[in-house]
């Protein structure tokens, strides 16, 4: 359900008539056998490509909702689900029409959702949300959305349906499963066992990196393509997926698109979310306080690719597997990294620190600890933290976390109680250790610019 193109065809582009815009021209939609929640970038440069590229992709349709807005529903809606993914390689772009989205539906049409959730036919619900909608009770939130459509699904007697987490959070299909029959508790206890009984929910493990679309790429899109598409995405040639769990009501082969299908997912996310997603943390916060504002910028600057590089030895030596390949992935990661065509911005990278760092930062430095060593590069991210957002607080710029308030409170604090304060929204239980507030504290400025 993709097409790849590489070149500017013949036409409209030329002759400076009106672009066409992108859609499938009365070419039928696969049918719908996928739910998606959270309709954005990195769904459509992730599972949607990985759909598109299964052997068995016209047989599985994607219905995507929105999180909280209707506009990428609107506008990809006018397309009939279409978009253009630009792979942005060292050498180049490369451009591929991805066709797996049968429908784009605002979040807010829970009827439509309920409908396909009551459907035999629909046998997965993928997830990509922010860490914080674990957390949340919102009957309205995706996750609330979720236990209705699935009420809605037993009560229809419509059989078991796996959920798919494809979130960066230590443990996704444990946390969706607990958070999704926390909200189901509280509506109706019945539909918690039912959940329990019939729903299969699968951890994963998911990589590539997806910078903000720009005006200037839907520009060259349009320049090259010869066909208008509002809503592309740009995405790196680096694809990587790991998943863990059952498939009850059947699933795309998408391990034809190179994903791995394992049966312990943890030794495989801890290694994402450390190397990776931790990489990026420390890299945002540092590269932000040193003048940097992209990934690239950040790791040309010697400061932060030594302070990188220092957590990444200390991540390593708690991955042990050998079918882990640790060096050669940090070999990849470096050269990701430094694409020069990619502009991910760490000002988005650097958003919810208080989330990411509970799981990038914190059980580094206390594995760290438990082996008896001091954990340094690990407590050097969490300092570069709490300078990035007592920085933002001091200039007024704004940022996005969801303890923001306790974090300007804490901000407003002196010295070593400001690190302490900090610490406890990020590692409650290493508060009381002395020690460690004693570290964090003193290595608090080491990354900044002088």
């Amino acid at each position: 359900m993709s097409e790849k193109t590489s070149a500017a065809p013949q036409g409209a582009a030329q002759t400076g008539e009106p672009l066409p815009l992108l859609g499938r021209k009365g070419v039928p939609a696969p049918p719908v056998r996928i739910v998606h929640l959270g309709l954005g970038a990195f769904h459509r440069s992730h599972q949607a490509w990985f759909t598109a590229h299964a052997s068995d992709a016209a047989e599985w349709g994607i219905a995507s909702f929105t999180g909280r807005r209707p506009d990428a529903a609107v506008t990809l809606a006018a397309q009939d689900g279409l978009y253009t993914l630009v792979e942005r390689g060292g050498d180049g772009d490369r451009f591929e029409v991805v066709g797996s989205i049968a429908e784009a539906v605002d979040g807010g049409d829970v009827a439509r959702l309920n409908g396909l959730l009551s459907s035999p036919s629909t046998a997965i619900v993928t997830l990509t949300v922010t860490e914080a909608v674990y957390e949340k009770d919102d009957a309205d939130s995706p996750l609330g959305r979720l236990v209705r459509g699935l009420a809605a699904r037993r009560d229809a007697g419509a059989g078991p349906i796996a959920v798919v987490s494809c979130d960066n959070v230590a443990g996704n299909g444990e946390v969706a499963e607990a958070a999704v029959c926390r909200i189901a508790e509280g509506i109706d206890v019945g539909l918690a066992g039912w959940v329990r009984e019939h729903v299969s929910f699968v951890g994963t493990s998911v990589d590539r990196i997806t910078p903000r679309t720009t005006p200037e790429d839907v520009a060259e899109v349009a320049a090259q393509c010869g066909y208008r598409d509002e809503s592309p995405v740009v995405a790196e040639p680096f694809a990587n997926w790991i998943l863990s769990g059952e498939f009850p009501a059947g699933r795309p082969r998408w391990e034809d698109a190179g994903a791995q299908f394992v049966d312990d997912i943890e030794p495989f996310e801890n290694r994402k979310l450390w190397l990776l997603n931790g990489a990026h943390s420390l890299l945002a916060y540092a590269g932000q306080l040193r003048g940097h504002a992209t990934v690239a910028e950040a790791l040309a600057d010697p400061e932060c690719r030594q302070a990188m590089e220092a957590f990444w030895d200390e991540a390593e030596r708690h991955l042990t597997l050998p079918e882990l390949s640790v060096p050669a992935y940090r070999q990849a990661l470096l050269d990701r990294f430094a694409n020069p065509r990619i502009a991910h911005h760490l000002a988005q990278i650097a958003a919810d620190g208080t989330t990411k760092l509970r799981m990038r930062a914190v059980p580094v430095l206390i594995a760290e600890h438990a082996d008896g060593r001091s954990g340094v590069a690990a407590a050097r991210m969490i300092a570069a933290w709490m300078d990035f957002v007592a920085a933002s607080a001091s200039s007024g710029a704004d940022f996005q976390d969801p303890l923001k308030e306790q974090i300007l409170a804490a901000v407003g604090l002196e010295g070593r109680d400001r690190t302490a304060a900090l610490l406890g929204l990020v590692a409650p239980e290493l508060v009381d250790d002395s020690p460690v507030v004693d570290r964090i504290d003193a290595l608090r400025g080491s990354l900044t610019r002088s």
